[in-house]
């Protein structure tokens, strides 16, 4: 089944010179399907570089838009229109702009994780693997205003010393990870990496021997002379790793980093999305322009990372 499923998604992406886009935390058979995987952010750049017509994002709902800002011209695809992002959705335009009008000098950074309408009351948008480097160029005078995720905010802190006004959301699917579950995978496997996102808590952090981002951890496996690694981040990306290098053992932290959100997608959808254009995605053209700018502002740095 899945076979003759794939030879129909693949006649239609041609007949409707169509790209399809998947994150590392979709399903194996997703990612296997994309003409490119990787991070939110990568996808959108990629794609808007791409002469498609057609973006099918195998992603979350956020990351649709974000493709819809960087490519206005093109059609944007979300196979399941429900696939939404609860970090994301953690903070509104009116609460990000009821604090912005608390500190109106402040600067604003956003992470890539929000709704375009948020996007476009930012300053600047950042990744996990470009806060720093990002939250670090900022004027040392100047008061930053971080949202959504207290998880990466702290990390930034800790990292450069520098204050900031975090706001409180944080990734369900990260905050299931603990110390605990580090401690428990360590023992088990003490010959092994540990590599762990910038959305787990603290107590993570602290135990893991690498902070990266899921592009960073892919990039940073293929080069490494370890063979061995546990991953604290959202499972999926495992298939990706494994599928890159057969001869590494990559060891999920927990069974519980699973991101039901992500796992919505399926085959099915990928090709129902294309024979019917299921679901358009589209951002009004006044929250795309200063959306698009803090994006901007964000890949101008982005290939130093």
């Amino acid at each position: 089944m899945s076979k003759e499923l794939i030879e129909k998604i693949n006649i239609l992406k041609e007949q409707k010179n169509a790209v399809i886009l998947a994150h590392n935390y979709q399903i194996g058979e997703v990612q296997d399907i994309a003409d490119f995987v990787g991070d939110s952010l990568g996808l959108s750049v990629q794609a808007a570089k791409t002469n498609a017509e057609t973006i099918v994002f195998c992603g979350v709902l956020f990351m649709a838009e974000t493709a819809a800002i960087l490519s206005p011209d093109k059609t944007v695809l979300l196979p399941e229109l429900h696939a939404g992002c609860p970090m994301a959705d953690m903070i509104t335009a009116k609460q990000l702009q009821e604090l912005k009008n608390s500190h109106p000098d402040a600067l604003v950074v956003g992470y890539v994780n929000t709704s375009a309408e948020v996007k476009a009351l930012c300053d600047y948008c950042c990744t996990s693997g470009n806060a720093l480097e990002l939250v670090d160029s900022l004027p040392k005078d100047k008061q930053i205003i971080f949202v959504p995720d207290k998880y990466l905010g702290q990390y930034v802190i800790d990292e450069l010393h520098r204050e900031m006004i975090i706001w409180p959301g944080y990734c369900p699917t990260h905050a299931k990870i603990t110390g605990d579950d580090v401690k428990n995978a360590k023992t088990q496997h003490p010959d092994a990496l540990v590599m762990a996102h910038p959305e787990c808590n603290e107590g993570v952090r602290a135990l893991s021997d690498k902070m990266l981002s899921t592009g960073q951890m892919i990039n940073f496996v293929k080069t490494s002379d370890i063979q061995s690694f546990i991953v604290a981040t959202e499972i999926g990306i495992i298939h990706t790793l494994g599928k890159q290098n057969p001869d590494k053992q990559f060891i999920p932290i927990t069974a519980k980093a699973i991101c039901p959100n992500m796992k919505k997608i399926t085959l099915e959808k990928v090709l129902w999305s294309l024979q019917d254009n299921k679901h358009v995605v589209t951002v009004p053209e006044n929250i795309t322009k200063n959306a698009k700018t803090a994006l901007e502002k964000m890949i101008e740095i982005l290939p130093k990372t």
